[in-house]
């Protein structure tokens, strides 16, 4: 069989190995870290395990499942554990948290379709206090229905070419709403979803992904947030890596790509501290800010659509965590801080943790883990007046911190308390050249408008090079595991078109969306090309500037309409 090099050994690079070993390929991974698993990995807090205690586990920011993840499940249930396989220890969570801060409370929805009396009162009081407690006007909020509609009886060829052209602060008109939609609405749910900013993020991918949410919620079995039962690198990156080595695959760790060697039109090699590494193909699953220094000239005279991964933007999204003396669960899920500086979101991950003793890591007394994602680190701060880019380790510390209390201690008995938190740890991809001016080596791809033009499919025009990440075009269109999973599966049938292999082809799934609307898109197809395809245009425009209609067809288009 032909040999493949899988460039990066993140959920991307595990992906296409699995899937490339389940089908014979001869398969070495090439990952720069010591621990494999890219963001998604977990990690140890250096130095915290004492007598014979594993270190404290962290990570570079919480892992989370949504319903709407068909890929990365399909994996996880072919990877063995002792008595079944890693989808095993995915748990599902059952509350959702929106927290805001000076004392207006919080508000609790139930994470997944209302399955009993307790999760049906919990959605009425937060519809109640949707409607009510947030200043939204009731026509605003209807506002939000509408787009989403708008946008899911969309034909694709709109999609694509009208509303990804437009930003999700454009596309909700925004700029004229109240200041209460532009916070909750427009720039809450971007920020602290998916760390992009309204007024960049494409309408087409903001609005879609966040009915895939609601539709986690509403359908029959739904699951909006899932988490895993213990820290990742031992629910799942472990045993895949395991599985992988029996499989035959060879992982090599601390082993980073350096360069791209070519001759003629093709891979030949690529360079890495330990030498030459050679194989028949070559599957690029590297975050973009690192495939982009590694496609330089050379590579992009032979595919010039390289060039264009230095127009894609990133943001950064990393993790804080706190470790405490006691078990704080604030809600059975994930808390939002909706109106928080720094678009904070987090979860206390003791709770879903139930087969583990915490006790057997660091020095036996911690019994409760906040993880906390900051998502937006160009906000100043409250206390220090700074955006998290520009402060210390210790003002971040302190400021991701009290925003939290901001958030929480509003009742008259504290949730937080500062003299609980044993410990603390920062994602060690923030790195401090100097005190005030920090870098981050794992920013997060955003999907600005207009972006999805620069960002490639997983072929390439060299014939051995395929690309397997998150910024390669999928159906789930987000910088997200799930996202690297199906860019990977997608590489890898490349290869076998490739190779004229007769194995089965990975599975591509799509995401769903309700069968009632699937006429409405039709039509809306008949709509976009009655108004768009010049070769069929029946109108034309009048010297006034006007329409007016060409044959039966143009009358039809008249009738019909081709705004939106």
């Amino acid at each position: 069989m032909p040999t493949v090099a899988v460039l990066g050994g993140g959920v991307a690079g595990l992906t296409a190995a699995h899937e490339l070993a389940e089908r014979d390929f001869d398969v070495v991974v090439l990952e720069s870290r010591s621990i494999p698993g890219g963001k998604a990995r977990s990690l140890p807090v250096p130095n915290s395990g004492v007598d014979g205690r594993a270190d404290l586990p962290a990570e570079h920011g919480f892992r989370f499942f949504p319903g709407f993840y068909r890929h990365i499940p399909d994996t996880m249930s072919r990877i063995p554990t002792a008595g079944g396989t890693v989808l095993d220890h995915l748990t599902a969570a059952t509350r959702v948290m929106i927290a805001r801060a000076g004392g207006r409370g919080e508000m609790l929805s139930a994470a997944h379709r209302p399955s009993s009396l307790d999760d049906l009162a919990v959605v009425s009081r937060f519809l109640v206090e949707w409607t009510t407690a947030l200043g939204i006007p009731v026509a605003e909020q209807s506002v939000l229905m509408e787009r989403l509609l708008t946008l899911l009886t969309s034909c694709d060829e709109r999609r694509f070419a009208q509303w990804e052209e437009q930003s999700w602060w454009e596309f909700v008109g925004a700029e004229r709403r109240s200041e209460a939609f532009q916070k909750f609405l427009a720039d809450g749910l971007t920020r602290t979803l998916v760390a992009a900013r309204a007024r960049e993020i494409s309408a087409r991918t903001g609005g879609l992904i966040l009915a895939q949410l609601l539709f986690d919620i509403t359908r029959a079995g739904g699951r909006a947030d899932r988490v895993l039962d213990r820290p990742t690198n031992e629910a799942w990156i472990d045993p895949w890596i395991a599985h992988l080595r029996a499989l035959g695959v060879d992982v090599r760790l601390d082993s980073p790509v350096q360069g791209l060697l070519l001759e003629g039109d093709r891979v030949v090699g690529v360079t890495t501290p330990q030498g030459i590494v050679s194989a028949d193909f070559y599957v690029a699953a590297l975050p973009v800010e690192i495939m982009r220094t590694l496609a330089g000239p050379p590579l992009r005279q032979l595919d010039p659509r390289f060039a264009a991964l230095d127009r894609l933007v990133t943001r950064w999204m990393n993790g804080v965590l706190f470790y405490l003396d006691q078990d704080i669960s604030l809600v059975h899920g994930h808390t939002i801080y909706i109106d928080s500086e720094w678009a904070l979101t987090s979860i206390s991950q003791a709770q879903f943790w139930r087969d583990i003793d915490i006790g057997r890591y660091g020095d036996g007394t911690v019994r409760g883990i906040l993880s906390v994602d900051v998502s937006d680190w160009d906000t100043p701060g409250r206390r220090t007046g700074k955006v998290a880019s520009k402060c210390s380790r210790e003002e971040i510390r302190a400021e991701v911190w009290g925003q939290l209390v901001d958030h929480l201690n509003d009742g008259t008995t504290p949730r937080l308390d500062e003299s609980r938190v044993l410990a603390w740890f920062l994602d060690p991809a923030i790195e401090f050249p100097n005190p005030t001016d920090a870098t981050n080596l794992e920013p997060l791809l955003i999907n600005t408008a207009g972006s999805w033009r620069d960002r490639p499919e997983s072929t390439t025009r060299i014939p051995n090079l395929m690309l397997a990440a998150d910024y390669v075009r999928t159906n789930t269109d987000l910088a997200t595991m799930e996202g690297a999973n199906e860019a990977a599966r997608r590489a890898v049938n490349a290869i076998l078109d490739a190779t004229d292999s007769r194995a089965a082809r990975c599975t591509i799934f799509t995401l769903a969306e309700p069968s009632i609307l699937r006429h409405a898109r039709r039509l809306d197809r008949v709509r976009w090309k009655l108004f768009h395809s010049p070769a069929r245009a029946p109108l034309r425009v009048t010297g006034d500037g006007g329409l007016k209609p060409r044959g039966i067809l143009g009358h039809l288009a008249m009738s019909l309409g081709g705004a939106r």
